[in-house]
């Protein structure tokens, strides 16, 4: 929560008010946001006035789009509660080498063998166009100069290789396959970077509520290494100081309960500095991709 943005007696009066004059919890969450409340705040606030005794708004009367937005969405979680630095997953050994809290980073190795990253590599290689960002106006997507690298899709489950990745990071990550995108390649050659940005959909951005429809919010990013760069190219964290040093066949992986700064996941690509640097990115929605 803000320092700047308590939850006063006042605060919930007025909330009371608007709920008696008629205005619905959706609404009254919209037209705080719009005046500058955090999302999470206001949710917190109305949560508190329908409930006093509250210390987390979990109360029955509450609306599920309020609840949410208070407590955020379910995300992907690997089991890390056994504290074992190597999970059995599948037929893969995978090596838990970092784990944090908050933001939720966890940063696996071995996730991939080396056969696995080079036939990915060598599927996608000819299949390689200029990467494209989610538009801002509308739908589709468009060239950004602040993402420089190649890139493909792979369909989710189109060949053996990628349906046994899939079925590996599903069992990882507790998440459904059908719950993913298909994996991206891309493809960094020397000076090529990604700036620091967030990967959920902005719910500012009117071509957001068209991309929702396929699946609802991302709500999880494993980007996994295809190969060693010689010097650069380092998933950052700037928000945290955190920067992964991209090793073939290791992965990191973070989520976010909600399209907010507040979960803390700005992350970019850092440039290449000599070689180049090949990953796979799968990012995980709410719901069903369709």
């Amino acid at each position: 929560m803000s320092a700047q943005q308590l939850i006063t007696a006042d605060l919930r009066q007025w909330i009371a008010s608007q709920l008696a004059q008629g205005c619905s919890q959706e609404q009254l969450l919209a037209a705080m946001q719009s005046s500058g409340w955090d999302a999470s705040v206001a949710a917190s606030a109305l949560a508190q006035t329908l409930d006093p005794s509250l210390v987390q708004p979990m109360a029955a009367g509450i609306s599920p789009a309020v609840r949410e937005a208070a407590a955020g969405s379910p995300v992907p979680e690997p089991d890390l509660s056994r504290g074992a630095p190597v999970l059995q997953i599948g037929d893969r050994a995978v090596r838990v080498l970092l784990s944090l809290r908050h933001p939720r980073v966890v940063v696996f190795g071995g996730l991939l063998s080396d056969e696995e990253c080079d036939a990915m590599v060598a599927q996608s290689e000819a299949r390689l166009a200029r990467s494209e960002t989610v538009a801002a106006k509308d739908s589709g997507s468009e060239v950004n100069a602040a993402r420089t690298s190649e890139g493909m899709f792979f369909e989710r489950g189109e060949n053996d290789l990628i349906r046994r990745i899939e079925a590996r990071l599903a069992a990882l990550l507790n998440w459904p396959v059908d719950h993913g995108e298909g994996l991206q390649v891309l493809r960094y050659r020397p000076g090529a970077e990604y700036l620091p940005h967030y990967d959920y959909f902005d719910p500012g951005m009117s071509s957001t509520p068209a991309i929702l429809k396929r699946g609802g919010q991302r709500v999880g990013t494993l980007v996994m290494y295809l190969n060693t760069p010689t010097a650069g190219g380092a998933t950052i964290f700037p928000d945290i100081g955190l920067d992964v040093l991209p090793v073939k066949g290791n992965a990191v992986f973070f989520s976010y309960d909600r399209p907010q700064p507040q979960t803390l996941t700005l992350h970019g690509g850092a440039p290449v500095r000599e070689g180049e640097k090949w990953v796979a990115t799968k990012w995980l929605r709410q719901g069903v991709f369709v």
